[in-house]
């Protein structure tokens, strides 16, 4: 991968504090405004397409139009990643992001009642996310040094919690105030912000580029062999998949804040958001502490204490048990997602990133969607409660069975001994 004009050599740079590490706050502060778009966008398009159509099919068709581009895309998306300038490709990622932002300002304006072309815009945007994703997660070794990216990593995914939270909030008042014309304006100011601030982060830590296999199709499925004969990645990749796979409760809130807590949709936000402010919180302290020793059995023990957690609130009646439950969940995955990334990222050659990361991200995508279809298809055969207990106590057992399939993993020590 050519490095930018911007890179230095790496060990020209000062240890600095990570919060003075050069174009490191620019870096969060534009992805900030990046996610703040995202989420805005998320809500309001969901909103104004189900407004037009009065049909709950419509918004499957909304998740669709966007999650079938970026699955096609991301194992191509990371070879590009991997050969060309990664600031340059996440550069005209945002800008095509920005682009479908200003299209939907459009068919906002122009209120012609049919949704079309917001399913063929929200398909070019999920092109444009296949190539951000992996962008993201390889560019951020190559502006931190290597001693501080557990750190960077921390603060970098408990800061975009905060527009994780606050983002579709901001979307529904900005719908409320000027309807999608206001938000989806708001959404391209976001983008623009976001692409000025790009420009002031300096790509500083580039390995030198090795030769790429011949074909594309060898440079696409590099990636996935290589995570293959890595014990460590695939550890922690597919236990990632399979507990949120089995475990996750998100798709069962409804269901449980209607007919088991009795809390209506102001209950159904409140649990919502415990789970995004434990991660938060969790996010900040690691930030500032970190994990030095036992990296590998503090991912184990987060899991599980994110399966416990989740079968305290499958089997819990009480309001306030079960936010207490949500609160604990997200920071025991906030934990898990803290050491997994920070070890695959150490554990993986900075040429091979791209491709590593968007497996990683086929991975995440696919436990997300497919857990939430499990949660949803078990609670209609078997009922909600016994749907959410079998897939906490599913979680404790990928926790015990990876722990013998993967010793390597639980081994891992210090960070530095992913490598």
């Amino acid at each position: 991968m050519p490095p930018d004009n911007d890179t230095l050599a790496a060990t020209d740079a000062p240890l600095l504090p990570i919060h003075r590490q050069p174009g490191f706050l620019s870096f969060l502060l534009s992805r900030l405004a990046a996610v703040f778009a995202m989420q805005i966008q998320a809500i309001v398009v969901a909103w104004q397409v189900y407004d037009i159509t009065r049909d709950a099919m419509s918004l499957a068709y909304v998740g669709l139009a966007q999650f079938l581009p970026m699955v096609i895309l991301l194992l191509p998306a990371g070879d590009v990643v991997d050969r060309f300038p990664r600031k340059r490709i996440l550069q005209l990622s945002w800008a095509v992001q920005g682009i479908c932002s200003a299209l939907l300002l459009l068919l906002a304006q122009a209120n012609h009642g049919s949704v079309i072309e917001f399913y063929a815009v929200l398909a070019l945007f999920g092109c444009a996310r296949a190539f951000t994703g992996p962008t993201l997660q390889s560019m951020l070794p190559n502006i931190v040094p290597r001693t501080q990216l557990a750190q960077a990593i921390a603060l970098n995914s408990s800061i975009m919690k905060v527009a994780v939270i606050s983002g579709p909030l901001l979307g529904g008042v900005l719908y409320a105030m000027g309807g999608g014309s206001l938000a989806y304006a708001v959404c391209l100011g976001c983008f623009i912000v976001a692409l000025a601030l790009l420009v002031l982060v300096p790509v500083r830590y580039v390995e030198k580029a090795k030769v790429l296999e011949s074909t594309a199709w060898k440079r696409f499925s590099a990636g996935i062999r290589y995570i293959r004969y890595q014990p460590i990645i695939l550890g922690a990749i597919s236990l990632d998949l399979f507990a949120v796979l089995l475990g996750g409760v998100v798709a069962l809130l409804p269901i449980y804040a209607q007919e088991v807590l009795h809390v209506g949709p102001e209950g159904l936000g409140a649990l919502r958001s415990a789970i995004a402010v434990g991660a938060l919180l969790m996010g900040l302290y690691l930030g500032v502490r970190g994990i030095k020793r036992r990296a590998g059995h503090v991912m184990f023990a987060a899991v599980a204490v994110f399966g416990l957690a989740n079968l305290v609130f499958a089997f819990s009646t009480l309001f306030w048990v079960s936010m207490i439950a949500m609160l604990v969940a997200g920071a025991a995955d906030m934990i898990s997602v803290y050491v997994r990334t920070t070890v695959i990222q150490l554990a993986t050659p900075d040429e091979m990133r791209g491709r590593v990361n968007a497996v990683n991200m086929l991975f995440i995508g696919s436990s997300n969607e497919l857990g939430e279809f499990r949660a949803g298809s078990m609670a209609a055969g078997f009922g909600v409660v016994p749907a959410a207990v079998i897939g906490g106590v599913g979680t404790l057992a990928v926790v015990g069975l990876w722990m013998r399939l993967f010793p390597t993993l639980c081994r891992v020590d210090r960070f530095d001994d992913a490598r």
